[in-house]
């Protein structure tokens, strides 16, 4: 089906591969370095990353090349958009937007590149709003305000087993003086002006994820929300937080239930999960 504009993002935005290809969504993928060996964050196997983080091995995430996005814009002038909405990962987190930013201004047709200041599925709701008035009709500045209209409402909420694996990243910054090295408190943490920030600390893993949980149940209140459920390598974990959610929560439009990207991933570490709460 010809759209006037076309959708992209990057696969920070843990978007569902048959959710992307349903709604016509364009994902650039981060790559992934694990040791010497550089590939597409889609094409690394959960297992290898898994064991690359417990070996203490260098691993290394870096934004898609320039050039990846130049095809894909390429791409979708060929197929009749008339303009394309590319939407990014934090600035803060990584230089993705940037690098769009470089292709679009080689592209033939207009390019606006919006830095959502926010990763995950906080980043995916975004670029399915997009998406879907894209899909309706819209022009690209209906298209854009629609993207910011969710990921400014939207917020994220995240459970990690330790925190040093964002401490290999260099992403804690004040959440390290927070909750300092003490083994048995657990870090809740949230996105906050663009960056990874404390939100709560609590003493023992399943009580961090309890209230967690209670802190999403509020953000919600008592208006439709989309939910969605995001782990690393902790699928139960991530199930009993999506059942309980689905107890507390009488009006959610949608469910998702999705693994994090490996480049995520490989900052958070296995055992993370997390709850976007994305207001319709």
């Amino acid at each position: 089906m010809h759209r006037r504009v076309a959708i992209v993002t990057d696969s920070t935005a843990c978007l569902p591969p048959p959710l992307a290809e349903k709604l016509g969504i364009t994902v650039a993928q981060i790559q992934v370095r694990i040791g010497d060996q550089v590939d597409d964050e889609a094409r690394v196997p959960l297992p290898r990353l898994v064991d690359a983080m417990r070996d203490q091995e260098e691993i290394v995430t870096s934004p898609p090349d320039p050039g990846a996005f130049f095809w894909s814009y390429a791409d979708a002038a060929a197929a009749g958009a008339e303009a394309i909405v590319s939407l990014h990962v934090s600035t803060d987190l990584s230089q993705t937007a940037e690098a769009a930013r470089q292709a679009a201004d080689q592209a033939r047709i207009p390019v606006h590149v919006v830095d959502t200041r926010t990763c995950g599925m906080s980043l995916g709701y975004a670029v399915v709003a997009a998406a879907t008035v894209a899909a309706a009709g819209g022009d690209a500045r209906r298209v854009v305000t629609a993207a910011q209209q969710n990921f400014r409402r939207n917020s994220e909420f995240f459970y990690v087993d330790t925190l040093e694996y964002l401490r290999r990243s260099g992403r804690i910054g004040a959440v390290a003086a927070l909750f300092g090295s003490a083994l048995s408190v657990k870090p809740l943490l949230t996105m906050a002006d663009g960056r990874v920030a404390p939100l709560d600390k609590v003493f023992g893993g399943e009580r961090a994820v309890r209230r967690m949980i209670d802190i999403a149940v509020g953000r919600a209140g008592g208006g439709e929300v989309d939910i969605a459920v995001e782990h690393f390598s902790a699928p139960e974990r991530a199930q009993s937080v999506l059942d309980q959610l689905r107890a507390k929560l009488p009006r959610v439009r949608r469910f998702l239930v999705t693994t994090v990207s490996s480049a995520i991933g490989a900052h958070v570490g296995p055992g993370a999960v997390g709850v976007t709460v994305s207001p319709v």
